[in-house]
């Protein structure tokens, strides 16, 4: 069991380009937890520092992006009539950085221990950032479009 003396964290950086929205957060929020680490503790913040470039280049699959029928987004300001809903097509366009970071909260437990696990994960709608000075090592994740196998 770890304990926060025990706990190395590092820092990883994830190219967005043509990866898959959903496969892409699954993998962020393990470590961002630190479910990939073999000396995983449920109440300990052991995960990593996680920086995803290029997050207007995501891709979602399916009819999503369809205006109509496709996925929405939903904020409510708590007003009576403050329900804003968006399209993830506009989200896409408009809000990158938005659509990926909800994709990664909702995976991530919604308690104090995720809020803190959260303010680790910095994303960038270009290739810069600003986060040289910590030597983020590159992460690879396996998912583009032309892996999917799609029958139809």
């Amino acid at each position: 069991m770890a304990n926060g003396k025990d706990i190395q964290k590092k820092w990883h950086v994830v190219d967005a380009t043509d990866l898959v929205l959903g496969r892409m957060s699954t993998e962020i929020a393990k470590l961002i937890t630190g479910k990939h680490k073999p000396t995983y503790t449920p109440q300990e913040d052991n995960g990593d520092f996680v920086v995803v470039i290029n997050a207007e280049k995501i891709i979602l699959t399916g009819n999503k992006l369809n205006q109509n029928k496709g996925k929405k987004y939903y904020n409510h300001s708590g007003y009576i009539g403050g329900m804003r809903v968006r399209s993830a097509k506009t989200m896409k366009k408009d809000y990158p950085v938005e659509m990926v970071y909800r994709s990664i909260w909702g995976m991530i437990p919604h308690n104090k221990l995720g809020r803190r696990q959260v303010k680790k994960l910095f994303i960038y709608e270009g290739s810069e950032h600003k986060h040289g000075a910590q030597n983020p090592i590159p992460f690879e994740i396996i998912g583009t479009k032309a892996n999917i196998n799609v029958k139809r």
